[in-house]
């Protein structure tokens, strides 16, 4: 849980791997026979109306509020514990109202009433398992944005949607060959399952209200009515209260004190910002993110963003002066934006190679620049972590796991004795079928997404080659590793001068590799939570196909309908459609797609050094390990985590040093400051107040865009209307002789 400083398995303890015990109630991990009752009631219905209803609903509401404000300048991860938590009243309500009464389906044997009973922990699950399939995201979408607003071409709506659904519906296929592994197996424990499962038992525990108190659903209404409420404030009214820099409001002239001061554009010094979805939109809820990660989180944002990028870009390395100190564009050796369209055949769409070498090499802002190195060193310090920190016991317990797939712990028995399962050929239907939909969108529709048969299959083979041993890392450590960086690598490479093929590759390669995880790791729930394996089956694959058609349905209505999205310069005053996310997105199908990584990371471009990162990461946890053998007594080396800390700042941009501060401030009194001196408080409102929070700007905000934006209403035009932060000297480059929109020439 938030305040647990334990890291999967603790440092040095083989004895969740080693417990053996040959009762009827045998479970070998510690934590999940703390956690999980070993006990079934198989009479519960399941699949009810019920469950369907607030399912269906918590799924399309999660995906069309998370992907409506993804286009913000301020976006909102609505997440699944929002639904988990508001659909538990409703349930209740409905098991209350509902008529009981018995429906006969005509010429079938089929009966079913709109309330089978009380409303129960069963149904609770697989309603959460419909939200968390709308709360993940799709991440093809970002190709179709790209297209669309930052490129400008056609893309036929059928490829999109296709992109879409089968990128998300992928790795399904294979997942279910890995299941008897990843799921069957007790040692494979899924560590993140067991918060799902305490919160499950918490609200479902009997609750009186305390007195002088607040019942946790009379908290949660409370909150949220006042999280709704404030919202008015940074989302129409005041949007520059969402992050406030100080340092830039006193020295209004200085370049200097504003690339320190900006919250937004700069380092960040002396910002900070009055609004939830700034501070839990980018980096993530900060109260359901343990201390240990927070903390280890903000010793690596401080370390890159006060040491490493100040020192480089104040000693000029890579020129990094003609550009600003903190950005995600791409630049040519003058120090202006880069001319894509100089080197991009606009009939082709492909990379002209005699355009390039007549124009300019890319160039990076020193901090963009080093994130692609922390991003090399954060994938091989992750590989060292684990092999050294958890290797013995991964091991141990995949040993185990081979040796006893008939060896069979209380949770898997019962799930054999009372339940049916999957059967193999629905993965195998899925599969096949995916990836034929895959290939037309691939190559049909005048290939439009540039990526050839080979390419889809090369993708799919990377992504099932790496979905075992990295699910038997997250499964025992809860850590999963990217393989983002690697697939763009790859294709780089093979393939050069095709944005499109280059991003599709990515998400074909890695994202379907983390949603077949991510159906293995909900599939351990439902297996800890007693769930019929092929109500979890149904809701999943339902769930997908809803979700991939409101992402995209969303998606495709804002581009089409909102003037110049994802273009911040030709954006309205106060204008929320930045596309944050979206345009670093696009800057990344520009580096590894267009120019490519032979031309970036080699010597035939400017970051060849950054290459080093690859090792300097591998090496960063052997320290970090031999300092924890040496001194076992200190708990806080024990908690170093080499992989947080080189990884800490990957989401910058778009998250911004504003993000961070406030992220790090609330994350550290609510699970530092009150875990420790209001414990109890902390454990019955600490996940609620979060949640809370969410859904109030989540209404708040679609309210605003239906009731006032849509109909061209902006809010007061004054100071405080802007998006930014009054910070504009923030992006000015020093370097002498460079020009710059707003910005003093140095001499």
């Amino acid at each position: 849980m938030a305040g647990d400083d334990r890291r999967g398995v603790p440092f040095g303890d083989e004895s969740l791997a080693d417990h053996v015990d040959d009762d009827e109630d045998y479970c070998p991990i510690e934590q999940v026979r703390l956690t999980v009752p070993p006990t079934d009631d198989p009479t519960m219905p399941c699949l009810t109306f019920r469950t369907w209803f607030l399912g269906l609903l918590s799924c399309i509401m999660l995906a069309f509020l998370n992907k409506f404000f993804g286009y913000r300048q301020n976006q909102l991860d609505v997440s699944s514990v929002t639904a988990q938590i508001v659909s538990l009243p409703l349930g209740k309500l409905m098991a209350r109202v509902l008529p009981t009464t018995v429906f006969q389906v005509p010429f079938t044997k089929w009966s079913f009433t709109l309330n089978p009973g009380p409303f129960n922990l069963k149904e609770h699950v697989l309603i959460n398992i419909f939200a968390t399939c709308g709360s993940s995201g799709v991440y093809a979408v970002h190709i179709i944005t790209i297209v669309k607003a930052l490129y400008h071409r056609q893309l036929h709506p059928a490829a999109a949607f296709l992109l879409a659904l089968t990128t998300k519906m992928l790795g399904y296929g294979w997942a279910g060959i890995f299941r008897t592994y990843l799921v069957d197996s007790p040692f494979m424990w899924w560590p993140e399952n067991m918060i799902a499962i305490s919160l499950f038992r918490a609200l479902h525990d009997e609750e009186k209200r305390p007195k002088g108190g607040l019942t946790r659903l009379q908290f949660f209404i409370v909150v949220s009515v006042s999280s709704f409420a404030y919202y008015v404030f940074p989302g129409y009214l005041f949007p520059s209260i969402s992050a406030i820099s100080v340092v830039c409001l006193f020295f209004k002239n200085s370049v200097l004190a504003q690339q320190l001061g900006s919250g937004v554009h700069g380092l960040g010094i002396g910002s900070f910002g009055l609004d939830w979805s700034a501070i839990a939109g980018f980096v993530g809820n900060p109260i359901s993110t343990p201390a240990f990660a927070i903390v280890n989180t903000l010793v690596g944002f401080f370390l890159v963003m006060y040491v490493l990028t100040p020192l480089n870009y104040y000693l000029n390395l890579y020129d990094a002066k003609k550009f600003p100190i903190f950005s995600s564009q791409t630049f040519d050796h003058t120090g202006h934006p880069y001319n894509i369209s100089r080197v991009l055949n606009s009939e082709t769409f492909a990379f002209d190679v005699a355009a390039y070498d007549g124009y300019s090499k890319l160039y990076l802002s020193v901090f963009f620049a080093f994130n692609y190195g922390l991003g090399f060193a954060s994938l091989a310090a992750t590989i060292t972590h684990v092999g050294l920190f958890h290797g013995r016991t991964i091991w141990s317990l995949w040993r185990k796991t081979k040796k006893n797939l008939q060896k069979m712990d209380v949770h898997t028995r019962i799930m054999k004795k009372n339940y049916e399962a999957v059967p193999v050929w629905w993965f195998y239907t899925i599969l096949a079928v995916v990836f034929g939909l895959s290939l037309l969108a691939c190559e049909g529709f005048d290939k439009q997404v540039q990526l050839p048969w080979w390419g889809l299959i090369m993708a799919c083979g990377m992504a099932f080659f790496f979905t075992l041993p990295v699910g038997i890392i997250q499964a025992t450590t809860s850590q999963q590793i990217g393989l983002n960086i690697i697939t763009e690598l790859v294709i780089g490479y093979i393939y050069p001068g095709k944005p499109l093929a280059n991003v599709t590759f990515k998400t074909y390669g890695y994202i379907s590799m983390a949603q077949a995880l991510g159906f293995l790791k909900d599939f351990k729930l439902g297996h800890y939570m007693k769930i019929p394996p092929k109500s979890m089956f149904i809701v999943q694959l339902v769930g997908t196909v809803v979700a991939s058609s409101v992402y995209f349905g969303t998606a495709w209505w804002l581009l089409t309908s909102i003037e110049h999205i994802c273009e911040p310069d030709l954006l309205k005053e106060g204008s929320p459609w930045t596309c944050p996310g979206d345009n670093v997105f696009y800057n990344a199908s520009i580096i590894w797609g267009i120019i490519g990584p032979l031309r970036m990371f080699t010597s035939q471009g400017v970051y060849l050094h950054i290459n080093w990162w690859f090792l300097a990461g591998g090496l960063g946890p052997v320290l970090a390990y031999l300092l924890a053998k040496k001194y076992p007594e200190k708990k806080w080396i024990q908690l170093i985590h080499v992989p947080l800390i080189l990884g800490a700042t990957m989401n910058m941009p778009p998250t911004r040093a504003v993000n961070y501060i406030m992220w790090g401030i609330t994350g550290i009194f609510m699970n530092v400051y009150v875990y420790r001196v209001y414990n109890k408080w902390w454990a019955r409102h600490a996940y609620i107040l979060g949640a809370a929070l969410d859904a109030g700007i989540a209404f708040m905000g679609v309210l605003l865009y239906f009731a006032l934006q849509t109909n061209d209403i902006s809010g007061p035009v004054w100071w405080g209307l802007s998006t930014d932060d009054h910070c504009p000297l923030a992006h000015c480059p020093t370097a002498p002789g460079v020009e710059a929109k707003g910005c003093p020439v140095v001499h």
